[in-house]
């Protein structure tokens, strides 16, 4: 095996595969029930998953009715349980499956956990629906019926039963699952939110549900807000082609939810068996649960009702030493949605949060007029536009926008272009200030070497000319009786690519301050294709799209006229960078886990693999050039740049990704090291071999 194989394991992240499995069924034909259980239970052990949940009386079919009632069917399922019982001796997959069961002389509708030849435990079902077409108190009675915690069953002892049963993964303690059964969701509080508080990340559902139309909407929603509150997982599995279709008809809806996000889903009405599989993030869990200090309030407040709930421990061996990556889909840019519809209203909503920041703070500083510096380029064109809809908003003319663009020592002729011609097509006051006669001023006065005859491009030479863009921005507004306007986008200051003090660091307010730049970049696109500002501004704004990101503060261009000073030569690509700030800033995971992520999500994909990513676009990194390049940005976020974050101006936050202003998403020493972050470098490989 090879020493790295380790690493490109999802299992060594704090992931766990879990399986939903929808068999064909015959109903009150258990034996055949039971083969098409075990065949799943085997595919869901090919595919490494841990453990895998079959439909609500899955045994003898949902739809036998009165048959429930027949000695016979009810002998034939336990017989079957006990089949299911052998063949996981030798599958190593936990089992979840449905079936009738007599306990202290009554009839349960059961699930029965099972794992390597040994029942785990039985939950019985707790709310039992009479209504309309459903009237299983007919046939069954509820868990609250039930006397016995542990019975004796196939010769097993102490087997724990009830419905307040959590079970625990010694191999991996950060998945913890609890069953409930069908209704037991549709209630106004499902038994899984108390489970959630006693610990459960994994809630489990078998279910039968027949569809009628707009039921599966329905069911999606049940599942995705009980994963959402209960900050867990959740999956869910229902009855499908072999029920009874006397009254009814049953489309076998399998769905893996993960606080809120759908991971997975079956295909609906499938004539054949089918297996869903899911990876389960557990890490993203217990962050969001720790977080969220609202979920410890409520562990407090429903404490004497958790007490209730018992701890089945569950031996399990992770399939961890082989090399196994994601199935899950993960978008490559994690602040721009994949899907074009949402990615829309995304940006609509980006530009209205925006826009109404700063119509706030200029009603309440009683000023009607803002001054921008207009470079050209990505961060100042989606600052401009903000400030453009602003005076829409306001009903004032655009001209109230008064646009300078302060060409200095290393602007291309490309990005000055660019920047006439859009202040041009949007309507706004459009002036130029050369500042390269201050600046030279002002080196002089400094006893810098730079000559004309002797360049000298060094830091000082660099910040001089932003300092001088921005001491004219600031005296021009205080002459106009205007606010400047900052450009500075969530990106740059993540990774301190500003200059203290001034240029992009400094404005009376910011707008971009926590939009990350692949998300500027989208932002603009959409304006481009959509002509939010008319179709005069559109083709300005795909040139501006296309020209490389650069501060423009060493002198130089490329054959194509493009600045050959590149951001992205000294912090790396952005695209990766804002991929590693999300999951550092959102979820806080440490950087062998953002590396995994990464490595799923950039990969070199194989001739005539599936990208199996929402977004395919951008490049593609090996772990190697990910490793370099989170270290840059390990180094830059928690060591060297909190001290300008510390000091930025106002500005909305804007997505659920987070911000970096002191004043709301996150509080951090302007002095702390990145040594613990660093270290943990070293057990990311250096290449993929």
């Amino acid at each position: 095996m090879n020493t790295d194989d380790s690493f490109f394991n999802l299992y060594n992240h704090g992931f766990v595969r879990v399986a939903v499995g929808i068999p064909t069924v015959r109903v009150a034909e258990p034996e055949y029930n039971a083969s098409e259980t075990i065949a799943l239970m085997k595919q869901a052990a090919e595919r490494k998953a841990l453990l895998v949940v079959f439909p609500e009386l899955g045994l003898s079919a949902y739809s036998c009715e009165d048959l429930f009632q027949q000695q016979a069917l009810l002998d034939g399922c336990k017989e079957q349980l006990a089949s299911l019982l052998h063949a996981s001796r030798d599958i190593p997959v936990i089992t979840i499956i449905g079936l009738p069961l007599v306990v202290d002389g009554l009839l349960f509708n059961c699930a029965a956990v099972l794992s390597r030849g040994h029942l785990l435990g039985v939950i019985p079902k707790t709310y039992l629906p009479n209504y309309r077409e459903f009237y299983e108190m007919r046939q069954f009675v509820p868990a609250d019926c039930a006397r016995s915690q542990t019975i004796q069953l196939l010769n097993q002892q102490d087997v724990p039963f009830g419905n307040q049963l959590l079970f625990q993964l010694e191999g991996q303690p950060l998945c913890t699952f609890h069953v409930e059964i069908c209704e037991d969701l549709w209630v106004p509080i499902p038994l899984s939110s108390y489970a959630a508080l006693a610990g459960a990340t994994v809630l489990i559902n078998l279910s039968a549900s027949n569809i009628t139309i707009g039921k599966a909407e329905y069911r999606r929603q049940l599942a995705a807000s009980q994963s959402a509150r209960c900050l867990a997982a959740y999956l869910y599995t229902s009855a499908g082609f072999g029920e009874s279709t006397t009254d009814l008809a049953w489309d076998g809806h399998g769905m893996i939810y993960e606080n809120g996000t759908a991971v997975a889903e079956s295909s609906r009405f499938s004539y054949k068996s089918q297996l869903l599989t899911g990876d389960l993030d557990l890490d993203r869990l217990a962050q969001d649960r720790r977080r969220q200090t609202s979920f410890g309030d409520s562990v407090r407040r429903h404490r004497g009702d958790l007490s209730a709930f018992r701890t089945v421990r569950v031996p399990v061996e992770l399939p961890c030493h082989e090399r196994l990556l994601l199935d899950r889909a993960y978008n490559r840019f994690p602040y721009v949605p994949s899907d074009p519809e949402q990615r829309d209203e995304r940006c609509r909503e980006v530009y209205e949060i925006q826009v109404q920041g700063l119509v706030k703070r200029l009603q309440s500083a009683g000023i009607s007029k803002v001054v921008i510096g207009v470079s050209g380029g990505l961060d100042s064109t989606q600052a401009l536009i903000v400030c453009t809809k602003a005076m829409d908003v306001l009903g004032v003319p655009r001209t109230n926008v008064l646009g300078y663009t302060l060409p200095g020592f290393a602007t291309s002729k490309r990005t000055l272009d660019q920047a006439w011609r859009l202040m041009r097509a949007i309507g706004c006051t459009a002036q130029e200030i050369d500042i390269r006669p201050s600046a030279e001023h002002m080196l002089k006065d400094i006893g810098h070497p730079h000559t004309a005859a002797k360049p000298v491009h060094d830091v000082t030479f660099e910040n001089v000319q932003a300092g001088e863009r921005t001491s004219l921005l600031f005296r021009l507004a205080n002459r106009q009786g205007a606010l400047v306007v900052g450009t500075s986008d969530l990106s740059e200051l993540a990774l301190g690519w500003c200059t203290y003090g001034v240029g992009d660091h400094m404005a009376h307010y910011h707008v971009n301050a926590s939009v990350p730049k692949t998300l500027v970049q989208h932002l603009i696109h959409w304006a481009a294709a959509t002509n939010q500002l008319g179709a005069d501004v559109s083709p300005v704004l795909t040139d501006i799209l296309e020209t490389k990101i650069s501060p423009e503060l060493v002198p130089g261009e490329d054959r194509a006229g493009q600045p050959i000073q590149r951001s992205e030569d000294v912090v790396g690509p952005f695209e990766l960078q804002d991929f590693f700030l999300y999951y550092v800033l959102r979820f806080g995971y440490g950087p062998p886990k953002v590396a995994f992520l990464a490595y799923n999500v950039w990969r070199e994909r194989k001739q005539g693999e599936s990208p199996d990513i929402p977004d395919s676009t951008g490049r593609e990194y090996g772990i190697g050039e990910i490793r370099k390049w989170l270290r840059v940005f390990l180094d830059r976020f928690f060591h060297q740049s909190q001290f300008k974050r510390s000091a930025i101006p106002n500005a909305p936050k804007v997505g659920s990704g987070g911000s970096l202003s002191p004043r709301s998403d996150y509080r951090a020493p302007s002095d702390s090291e990145a040594t613990v972050w660093l270290s943990q470098l070293d057990r990311i490989p250096e290449s993929d071999a």
